[in-house]
């Protein structure tokens, strides 16, 4: 993380003002909503992105992936989800091959 040696005060109601070079340098516009992330002793300020959080690992990224029907993947998602799926697949074929069939 790199300092920028912006600092600002809280004012008296919990408010906080984003320096006009900061909000232009991180393409934030009036009215945008931003997303409060608490990590360990750290507050993280994010651009909202709706719908851009990963359904396997809750990960919100620029790289997700928005596939069909609207689900959202990042790539850790996409690879837990695919051996996931492997993982069944091979058990499934093991099951056909033995001729044991499952009780759902």
């Amino acid at each position: 993380m790199k300092t920028t040696g912006m600092i600002r005060k809280i004012d008296d109601v919990g408010r906080i003002l984003l320096p006009k070079e900061m909000r232009r340098l991180l393409k934030i516009n009036d009215g945008d909503p931003l997303e409060f992330i608490k990590d360990n002793d750290k507050i993280v300020l994010l651009k909202y992105q709706k719908h851009n959080t990963c359904i396997v690992t809750g990960k919100v990224s620029s790289q997700n992936m928005i596939l069909s029907g609207g689900i959202v993947l990042s790539p850790e998602g996409a690879r837990i989800l695919l051996q996931d799926l492997l993982a069944e697949r091979l058990k499934d074929d093991f099951e056909k091959t033995l001729g044991i069939s499952r009780v759902l």
